[in-house]
């Protein structure tokens, strides 16, 4: 949702913080998970708040210029409250100790309203807290990506935004190589506990990469910076056998931050699922009914190293390993009527095992120079991502078929992938009320994939050529942007920005048929297209923090992976999926108009848009064989599509020990449909909202809840079906603070499915899946060692905080 603070004040706000150290005034020890709330010093309303860990550190970043006040509380000290703090445009701050001075008695409560919130309005983005999350630990990224609003995750684990999937998903503010050409399976595979926030863009200025229709969504990995030696380790069991383990290493001196950490996950999902195929044409009937458990082994090590050089100059080097071993497994039950060859019923088993290596390295630069604001930022990073795998398949069928059908199939896979990305970027201010950003950047992708298959005959096992094959593929952009803002009058300010990208994407498929010509072995692709992404935001300001902003951005969808790769799946012989090295970008413009309202308990963000589709990219049943029951399902471009929607965000504190925060998404779709692919027209409403409660009811143990319901949506070839989750968990603070027992429970109705109904080519099909069931996880989380970050290293951070993690400049 583009609902940021006024353009006119970017160039004040960026990199303003507050920062101190709260101090027990006795001891003079730093004083641990005392909650602090920066406020507003004539109006005492909360502005934000968060809480410190064993350093005691405050920092509050991205902070107007204006006067506040600061409040810290916890539990055995008075309530502190630091006045008159003066925040100048582009000056950075940091305050005298505070000094808590010990009540002598225990506190019944604890004033909560420095927690750090669930939600905070960002620069240009939502900003998701979710280091603290209770329902996702022990689970894995993924799980973390579907507590957060606006956000859906489907049983595939594919994450949609505002309904769309077609989402960017940056790591650390880039694209991660050890992702390869699945970043489903990646995300399925990252711990939750690494993450620290996830960032949500729902329309990126041309600042940032075009690709995305819906908008970008950023996951921030935690990184210490606390001088001296300090780590945390992390254990988690449960439900299926599921299993994680994990430690985090930290050493930081002056001029040096070293940090790294390794984790094992064992991550075993066990579902199920229903697909009914139908051909019209004669009433035939195909009951498929699976279950499939899908376990991974994966160990993670990642290795960085910061250097300070000077008070402008922060050079950093980070590197990570990943070592993925997959087994994924499925039954398939068939029950034939009316088929025209097959009848009774057959059991289909596959058997796939996969080894995955991935690494990458990255090089990060930043220089700030005299004018206050004024820095260039440099990127260059490269990753690798291997994959070698076997499936077999094997069926057996109570009546003997009367034409050929395979009993039994033997795939092997190999992929190789290699990631570039070089980026410059740079930002001029040219007074308080203004600036100039302009940057360039390149990224490549490369991938080679190759399939052998046999399959099953008199003979025993021989080739099959038809499925068969390797497939190279090349993907390059190139890109230049710039963007100016100003303001027109104190309170409306404007942004214009232009992007222009010229992209390749180049593929070769290799044929092994034998005893074809030479030159019809290789069939080569090539898409080439040169265009320009402008976009336009106008902001107004209300006073009191409310504001309205308009907003228009051009962005892309550019294929990739599964939906070009030529290669047949065959794992469900009688429903044949297959990619389209011919596919088109999807071409997208995006308008929306978005109000925030803040009150000192209570944040409101709303959201009208409206998206445009062109060459609207989906898969759909191209080829249907009447005599044997084959569909081949490939993706094509086939329409045009519009979305209209209404959002609503909300994040209320109902007390001093509860909050509760809302996301309401409503919206009407509209496909134009295809006459070359013979798909009618189509139109509906829809709508998904979810709730995330937090009730604390000690000091020391908590609740964490939500709710969350998706209604019927509309596809260009059918309907989806209604799904609803409620997952919980709780948390006990032991050990002095420093260590957490924390108890979940996901999908506490088993009731998280992802499913509907398509009409397409004669084909009606009907399916549901779910690829995890209702699971319970108990974990536990230590930290120790020294956090403490002192006064000299404070002024050292001043000009370089919101550097590590994937800040805006590394869109």
């Amino acid at each position: 949702m583009a609902l940021v603070l006024p353009l006119g004040t970017w160039a004040q706000e960026k990199g303003i913080s507050i920062s101190t150290v709260v101090v027990d005034e006795v001891s003079k020890e730093p004083v641990g998970f005392a909650s602090a709330a920066l406020l507003d010093q004539a109006s005492k309303s909360y502005i934000k708040g968060m809480q410190t860990v064993d350093d005691g550190k405050i920092l509050f970043t991205d902070v107007a210029p204006g006067v506040y006040a600061i409040r810290v509380t916890y539990v055995g000290y008075e309530s502190y409250l630091k006045e008159h703090i003066v925040v100048e445009a582009g000056k950075n701050m940091s305050i005298d100790e505070i000094l808590l001075e010990p009540s002598g008695e225990l506190l019944e409560e604890v004033v909560v309203e420095g927690t750090p919130p669930a939600m905070e309005m960002g620069i240009d983005r939502k900003i998701f807290n979710v280091a603290q999350s209770t329902l996702s630990v022990g689970g894995t990224a993924t799980d973390l990506l579907a507590n957060v609003p606006s956000l859906q995750v489907d049983m595939d684990g594919t994450v949609s935004l505002r309904g769309s999937s077609s989402v960017r998903i940056l790591i650390n503010g880039r694209e991660s190589a050890l992702a390869g050409s699945d970043v489903t399976q990646f995300l399925q595979s990252l711990p939750a506990n690494a993450v620290e926030r996830i960032e949500v863009v729902t329309n990126p200025s041309s600042k940032y990469d075009a690709e995305g229709q819906s908008g970008i969504i950023n996951i921030v990995l935690k990184k210490n910076t606390y001088l001296g030696f300090n780590g945390s380790v992390n254990v988690s069991g449960g439900s299926y056998n599921n299993y994680m383990a994990g430690a985090n290493l930290n050493f930081r001196n002056r001029n040096f931050n070293y940090y790294g950490g390794y984790t094992f996950n064992r991550r075993n999902m066990v579902g199920d699922g229903v697909n009914n195929t139908e051909l019209l044409s004669n009433n035939s009937l195909t009951n498929n009914v699976s279950e499939s458990e899908r376990l991974g082994l994966n160990h993670s090590i990642q290795l960085g190293a910061d250097y300070y050089l000077g008070e402008k100059t922060l050079i950093g080097i980070a590197g990570n390993l990943s070592l993925r071993g997959n087994e994924r497994n499925e039954d398939l039950f068939y029950r034939y009527i009316n088929h025209p060859q097959l009848s009774g019923n057959s059991s289909r088993y596959s058997r796939q095992d996969e080894d995955d290596l991935g690494y990458e390295v990255a090089l990060d630069i930043k220089r700030s120079f005299q004018r206050e604001g004024e820095e260039l930022l440099a990127n260059i990073a490269f990753g690798y991502d291997g994959e070698e795998g076997v499936n077999r398949f094997n069926q057996d069928y109570t009546t003997p078929p009367t034409g050929l059908y395979e009993r039994m199939r033997l795939n092997d896979t190999e992929e190789d992938g290699r990631n570039i990305n070089i980026q410059l970027d740079y930002v001029r201010p040219f007074g308080d009320n203004h600036k100039f950003e302009a940057g360039y950047r390149t990224i490549i992708r490369g991938s080679l994939e190759s399939q052998y298959s046999q399959v099953d005959s008199t003979n025993g096992l021989l080739p099959d050529y038809q499925v068969s094959n390797d497939f190279d593929m090349t993907s390059s952009v190139h890109a230049l942007y710039a963007n100016y803002q100003n303001k027109l009058t104190d309170k409306l300010g404007y942004q214009v920005g232009l992007r222009a990208e010229q992209a390749y994407l180049d593929t070769e498929l290799g044929l092994l048929t034998p005893g074809l010509p030479e030159d019809e072995r290789n069939v080569t692709g090539r898409l080439d297209y040169f265009r320009l992404y402008p976009s336009v935001f106008l902001t107004q300001e209300f006073g009191n923090k409310n504001q309205l902003q308009l907003s228009y951005t051009r962005r892309v969808s550019r294929p990739r992976g599964w939906q070009v790769n030529p290669f047949v799946d065959v794992s469900d012989n009688l429903n044949h999926r297959q990619g389209n090295p011919n596919l088109l970008p999807e071409d997208i413009h995006s308008f929306e108009l978005g109000y925030t309202k803040t009150w000192p308990s209570l944040l409101i963000t709303s959201s009208v848009y409206h998206r445009i589709v062109n060459d609207v990219a989906q898969p759909i049943i191209q080829e249907v064989d009447e005599n044997t029951g084959v569909t081949l399902m490939q993706w094509q471009n086939i329409s045009r599509n519009e979305s209209t929607g209404l959002e609503l965000i909300s994040r209320i504190d109902l007390s001093k020990k509860w909050d509760v925060m809302a996301n309401l998404n409503a919206f009407h779709t509209r496909f134009q449909g295809s006459e070359a692919f013979d798909i009618a027209a189509s139109k509906g409403f829809s709508w998904n909202a979810n709730a995330t409660t937090n009730y604390r009811f000690t000091p020391l143990l908590s609740l964490q809840a939500r709710f969350e319901y998706q209604a019927p949506r509309i596809w260009a070839q059918g309907k989806g079906i209604e799904n609803y989750v409620i997952d919980a968990g709780l948390k006990l603070d032991v050990l002095n603070r420093k260590g957490s027992v924390m108890f979940n429970a996901r999908d506490l109705l088993n009731q998280r499915r992802f499913g509907g109904y398509t009409t397409s080519n004669g084909v009606y099909r009907y399916f549901e899946h779910r690829w995890m069931r209702r699971t319970f996880m108990l974990s536990f989380n230590y930290r120790f060692g020294n956090q403490s970050l002192k006064r000299e290293d404070r002024k050292q951070n001043q000009g370089t905080e919101g550097y590590e993690g994937g800040g805006e400049q590394q869109y």
